[in-house]
């Protein structure tokens, strides 16, 4: 992995980015896309997007389909999280997720309360195992049994540093591991949105016959919302998410169910409804053309991710899905293979520099 684009990634995993509070990050996806893009912006809801347009600038497309191509690459920059709901009197939080957590990964982890002063240490739990009954240690506990240890001596002490609504973290930290593999919270989907800004860099400087906008998209784990309205503005003719998807290289999955997909092998290129059949089949061949090596899945229904909205704005997007395998999703040591980002990077950059305005990306 290139050694700045490696230093951007790791600066994104260990920056906040809760949905609704993404601005921390997105001034970093800012900084990074003016390197490389044509014109960087951001719409009213926080998506960021980089635009490189094609050599004739005079061909710079409008909203009708008189000029060149529109490609959207999109990956997500929000994180799950957690938020502020209740300071009890004795000063301990009570907090409700952000997006989809196990209660079970979520105790006993160290936290960081983003407040208005600054961040602040604080530390989930409940009580200890030796003062509950029986029926309670084999419970899973729901938000409102657990609570957010700041240090706090009171209720008075926590709400002179803290405000219902602030947003909270697990500890953020990327750790190196072996193979080429690396864990960090939140690579759902900052390695999504590190793919789409590492495609932007690999195209700077080469003659495209498309538009492409690379979007940092908001608000993905509370309902797609970034996606829906900046694929509505943009209003492009094919359009690509990058997100996570799950490894099966673990113990205990159904393959049978779930398909077998593993960290290294390479990104995964998915077909189903979700998906145009084109723009499967020129992901496809662009791997072979490049060799670069894919892994292949099918979904049978909408997919999960921005790729869903994407194909539905307006009159339709012919939509593609890469995802980056990722072991433990949604948990604080979500893990993935550097190699697959750097792949992945390739793949939509060489997409991109394929497409012409005549293409038909009709079914």
């Amino acid at each position: 992995m290139d050694e700045q684009s490696h230093a951007f990634l790791k600066s994104i995993l260990e920056t906040p980015s809760p949905s609704g509070c993404e601005r921390p990050v997105q001034d970093l996806v800012r900084a990074r896309a003016r390197e490389f893009a044509d014109e960087v912006r951001t719409d009213r809801h926080g998506n960021v997007i980089a635009v490189r347009y094609p050599v004739d600038r005079s061909t710079k497309s409008s909203q009708s389909d008189g000029g060149p191509p529109r490609i959207m690459l999109a990956g997500h920059c929000d994180q799950i999280a957690l938020m502020v709901q209740h300071i009890d009197d004795n000063g301990f939080l009570y907090v409700q997720p952000i997006g989809g957590w196990d209660m079970q990964i979520l105790l006993g982890q160290h936290l960081t309360v983003w407040a208005k002063g600054g961040p602040l240490h604080g530390v989930i739990s409940r009580r200890a195992p030796h003062l509950m009954t029986g029926d309670e240690r084999n419970k899973v506990p729901q938000f409102s049994d657990v609570w957010v240890d700041i240090g706090a001596k009171d209720k008075k002490d926590a709400e002179s540093v803290i405000d219902p609504g602030d947003p909270v973290t697990v500890a953020l930290g990327y750790r190196p591991m072996r193979n080429g593999l690396a864990a960090s919270p939140a690579m759902d989907d900052k390695v999504g949105l590190w793919v789409v800004m590492e495609a932007l860099r690999l195209l700077h400087g080469r003659p495209l016959q498309a538009e492409v906008y690379c979007v940092s998209t908001v608000q993905e784990e509370v309902g797609l919302r970034g996606a829906t309205t900046s694929t509505y503005g943009i209003h492009p003719h094919i359009g690509i998410a990058v997100d996570v998807c799950h490894a099966t290289d673990t113990p205990g999955n159904d393959k049978k169910q779930l398909g077998d997909t593993r960290l290294g092998a390479g990104p995964v290129v998915f077909r189903g409804p979700n998906i145009n059949p084109h723009v499967h089949e020129r992901l496809r061949q662009t791997a072979v053309e490049k060799e670069i090596t894919v892994q292949l899945r099918g979904v049978p229904r909408a997919t999960g991710t921005d790729a869903n909205v994407m194909q539905l704005s307006r009159e339709g997007v012919a939509t593609g899905l890469v995802g980056i395998p990722n072991r433990y999703m949604h948990s604080p040591v979500e893990m993935v293979s550097l190699d697959d980002l750097d792949q992945a990077a390739r793949l939509l950059a060489e997409f991109c520099l394929t497409v012409t305005p005549e293409h038909d990306w009709t079914p």
